[in-house]
């Protein structure tokens, strides 16, 4: 039989007892709607970027560029263009082969589109013309390898569209990536070795899609 003495510190040590588990009781009760607001937030989030949280956005709004004949008597004018990077290049420039997708020039009576094996530049870009097809239209590239000249000028001419397959990139894990543009002729002036057109190029690897996505 217990002391009276000793009720005290019964009471005292079942008091810690009992308030110890109702804290953790509290604590799980709070960590429950606190866990609830984080996985909110994760999921409006991602809802934020749409159905598919890892899909590349990128607009189909025309850019416009301008480039020189390589027959013109100036020496280091843009000549060339990379439509992945979209810059023009120099290409009589040592260190620009390898780097351009297409090249201006002109044979005869027109202005021409030069793929770096027109020119002896290795590199897998090419050319496919497309007709009847307004450029607004064109959503996807040609599938078919035959549809590209790699080798030949390729005449310019305005109301037709261009498809450009460009030079091979090191895409993500260690893939190999082509891209696809399209390209239509806004101003050709012949005798002046001047050509302005617009484009839209996708950014996505190996996608012949023209348009990005809904």
């Amino acid at each position: 039989m217990l002391a009276p003495g000793n009720f005290p510190s019964v009471l005292d040590s079942s008091s810690r007892v009992f308030r110890s588990v109702k804290n953790k009781a509290i604590h799980k009760r709070m960590s429950a709607p606190r866990a609830a607001v984080a996985a909110g937030l994760v999921v409006a989030i991602f809802s934020a970027c749409g159905d598919d949280p890892f899909a590349f956005h990128w607009n189909d709004i025309p850019d416009t560029v301008q480039l020189y004949s390589l027959a013109r008597p100036e020496l280091n004018l843009l000549s060339g263009y990379s439509f992945f990077d979209g810059v023009a290049y120099r290409v009589e420039q040592a260190n620009s082969g390898g780097k351009w997708d297409i090249a201006v020039d002109t044979r005869g009576q027109n202005l021409v589109l030069l793929p770096p094996g027109a020119l002896g530049v290795s590199g897998r870009a090419r050319i496919g013309v497309i007709e009847g097809v307004p450029f607004a239209d064109l959503v996807e590239a040609p599938e078919d390898t035959a549809a590209y000249e790699g080798a030949l000028p390729v005449p310019v001419r305005t109301g037709s569209v261009y498809v450009i397959k460009t030079n091979s990139r090191r895409g993500s894990f260690g893939s190999t990536c082509v891209y696809y543009a399209k390209l239509e002729p806004v101003l050709v002036d012949v005798s002046q070795g001047s050509l302005m057109f617009h484009y839209v190029s996708s950014p996505i690897c190996n996608s012949r899609d023209l348009t990005p996505p809904d």
